[in-house]
């Protein structure tokens, strides 16, 4: 299954052609406040728009590695930039869609950091 944040509605249908042989679902913003496992039973019967962030979220579960590897060099290819891609694990499941959202943003956000830092020398003399 696939579950999608920020994306526009060309976008979903854009994800949905290229990946039609897995389900893919939009989360709505009154999700918000749910258990992530809540959200994944009720998959088939969410109702709305799930482009409701300003960021794109990109959440997997109950894929395999080949299969999110394959998915992960669909989706570079389809020319999708910028989105926070995610697998559900155990602690996921249980944790409200905003705590794993900030969670989430805060990982990009180190990340983006680490790679900045390997791109050259880096100095950062306002720490000193």
């Amino acid at each position: 299954m696939i579950f999608l944040i920020g994306f526009s509605e060309e976008e979903v249908r854009l994800v949905r052609d290229a990946f039609g042989n897995v389900p893919v679902y939009e989360i709505p913003a009154e999700c918000r406040g749910w258990v992530l496992s809540e959200i994944i039973e009720k998959a088939g019967s969410l109702k709305g728009s799930g482009n409701w962030h300003g960021r794109k979220f990109f959440l997997m579960h109950d894929l395999g590695n080949e299969e999110i590897k394959d998915i992960l060099r669909k989706m570079k290819s389809l020319g999708f930039r910028e989105v926070i891609y995610a697998t559900t694990t155990p602690n996921s499941l249980t944790m409200r869609l905003d705590d794993l959202i900030e969670e989430w943003l805060e990982e990009d956000e180190y990340f983006r950091r680490l790679r900045n830092m390997k791109k050259g020398p880096y100095l950062n003399v306002g720490s000193v």
